[in-house]
């Protein structure tokens, strides 16, 4: 995330990572569960692919991550999209 957004706001909240553009909310979350980490996209319907995960809230989208299973340059790509579109205020 910090080599594809370098001046990318980090805060902890709720014990999870959140990541954010300084100003304008946070576009990506993390979750750390016992078998894989799920990164939350606050804006990730409007991301292209759109993640596969659903949410009951209209824009967000959920990546489930597992070991072993992660496409760097896709992520790194959806983490470009997601910086440039406003963020959460939360």
């Amino acid at each position: 995330i910090t080599r594809t957004v370098p001046r990318v706001q980090k805060a902890v909240k709720w014990n999870s990572p959140f990541y954010g553009k300084p100003g304008d909310g946070w576009f990506l979350v993390l979750h750390s569960y016992t078998h894989y980490l799920q990164l939350t996209f606050f804006r990730g319907t409007s991301l292209n692919p759109v993640p596969p995960g659903q949410s009951k809230h209209p824009e967000v989208r959920y990546l489930d991550i597992h070991e072993g299973q992660l496409d760097e340059a896709g992520f790194a790509a959806w983490v470009a999209q997601a910086s440039r579109l406003p963020g959460e205020r939360l």
